[in-house]
């Protein structure tokens, strides 16, 4: 092991103390002569061993330290061996005692948190046998619970959020804790609809998210909202109540819903905040005039859209002058027309 990590052999190798003084071949040396002398005068042991006088002073303090030499009490110059054995109990006793109580406290709390085990693995297994699907009513336990969720998730989550940008409020406090989701290496997508990149706080959120590692996409029309953590938990909301939740655990329904996020996903742009010249302004111009074919009125193609009603209808607006359409109804018909028909000198 070398010089640093042996014991004092027959050769006199240095070694190390269980102090983690170093015990120099000077040292083995002068302990050796001494024990053969029974005691020696400390100012002529130098000269007697033929070592410097720093060499025999550094020897002579580390064997003392070590309690392996000690000076009489009525001759302070006179040096006398101190059987290795003694030293040992003098200097070890007290590590032992101390790692004995440390060990102790160990034992201690290792007992008292095995007395918690049954509670979780009790926990556990009613969490395993939790049913497929939970209807949460009450807000604060929406809350709670998808909180929980944030703690605990380890690889990743995936969250859908149709409609525009959502109030600073809640930004914010999402931020906390999606950053702190990333920074423990989870993997953390969304997607917005294109509207979105109208919304200032969307926009400051979106760009510090992305600067912890998030990744954010747009596109015109959503599946829903939903959050998905880890693959193994959906949250959705209620069909007829905003400040409730739909809690889904059963994996084949969960795979689906990912799934659908991972094919949304693929078709979705990357988040950009300026959009003028980007293709998503198109794409909503688009849906907007299919949305019209279909017979939708002004208020719900604003809501599929995720957009206020007064820029919806300044779309609709535009979209009719291009068109030449003296109705809604006839700026889809004539988009719808437009599209179908051939390009010019096809077969």
């Amino acid at each position: 092991m070398g010089e640093h990590g042996q014991l004092p052999g027959p050769g006199g190798a240095a070694g190390r103390t269980v102090s983690g003084t170093q015990l120099s071949e000077d040292a083995v040396r002068v302990f050796r002569w001494v024990s053969d002398q029974g005691s020696c005068d400390a100012r002529t042991l130098g000269a007697t061993l033929g070592l410097t006088e720093d060499c025999a002073a550094s020897a002579v303090a580390t064997l003392t330290g070590l309690l392996l030499l000690r000076h009489l009490p009525e001759d302070s110059d006179r040096l006398v061996p101190v059987a290795p054995d003694a030293a040992i109990a003098a200097l070890v006793a007290p590590k032992e005692a101390g790692l004995r109580r440390q060990l102790a406290e160990i034992d201690q709390l290792r007992g008292e948190l095995a007395l918690l085990t049954p509670f979780y693995a009790e926990s556990r297994r009613r969490w395993q046998g939790r049913p497929p699907l939970t209807e949460v009513t009450d807000l604060k336990t929406v809350v709670g619970m998808i909180t929980e969720a944030t703690m605990r998730c380890r690889q990743e989550v995936r969250t859908c959020h149709p409609g525009g940008g959502r109030s600073p409020t809640l930004l914010e406090q999402a931020f906390i804790q999606d950053r702190d989701m990333l920074r423990r290496g989870v993997r953390m997508r969304t997607l917005y609809q294109h509207t979105a990149r109208y919304h200032l706080p969307t926009q400051e959120y979106a760009r510090r998210m992305t600067d912890e590692g998030a990744e954010i996409r747009t596109m015109s029309e959503l599946f829903g909202r939903m959050v998905a953590f880890d693959g193994e938990t959906v949250f959705i909301p209620h069909q007829d109540d905003l400040d409730a939740a739909i809690v889904i655990h059963e994996p084949s329904t969960v795979a689906y819903l990912c799934a659908t996020f991972d094919h949304t996903w693929s078709l979705a742009e990357p988040y950009h905040p300026a959009w003028t010249e980007s293709s998503a302004r198109d794409e909503v111009k688009q849906a907007i005039v299919r949305l019209l074919a279909e017979g939708m009125k002004d208020e719900m193609v604003a809501r599929r859209l995720g957009m206020s009603l007064r820029t919806c209808r300044k779309h609709i607006a535009e979209i009719m002058e291009q068109l030449g359409a003296a109705s809604r109804f006839q700026a889809g018909y004539l988009a719808r027309v437009q599209s179908s028909a051939p390009a010019p000198g096809s077969a």
